[in-house]
């Protein structure tokens, strides 16, 4: 089943896809090393990265184990946006997906933990 048009509104897709694309040519630091551990399938699932999954973009996901990974930058640390993310989890919760988030700083100092905690998920 596919995750990306058919839960997102007609009228933002073609956005979303373009704005996913972009993210996809631009990744921060954190998103290319966690994509450097993931998309060598090493873990033995497929991830697609800056997934349009309704009206968001995933960071990462496994469609397979419905699982979503978040890399949170300094900016998820305000207010505002931690009431959007939460908001945003609620939603693909409810859609089925399992979100799991990780701050930058989380990944660069504990890469493994990281890992691991994504493999106990999967």
């Amino acid at each position: 089943m596919r995750y990306d048009y058919q839960t997102a509104d007609p009228t933002l897709y073609r956005l979303l896809r373009e704005h996913a694309a972009y993210n996809r040519n631009n990744p921060t630091e954190a998103e290319s090393l966690l994509w450097d551990y993931l998309s060598a399938d090493g873990l033995g699932v497929t991830f697609k990265r800056q997934h349009v999954i309704g009206d968001y973009i995933a960071d990462f996901v496994c469609l397979t184990s419905k699982l979503i990974i978040e890399l949170d930058g300094r900016y998820h640390q305000l207010e505002q946006q931690q009431i959007r993310d939460a908001q945003r989890t609620e939603w693909l919760e409810s859609r089925g997906f399992k979100v799991i988030r990780f701050t930058n700083e989380e990944l660069f100092h504990d890469v493994n933990n990281v890992l691991n905690t994504i493999v106990d998920n999967l």
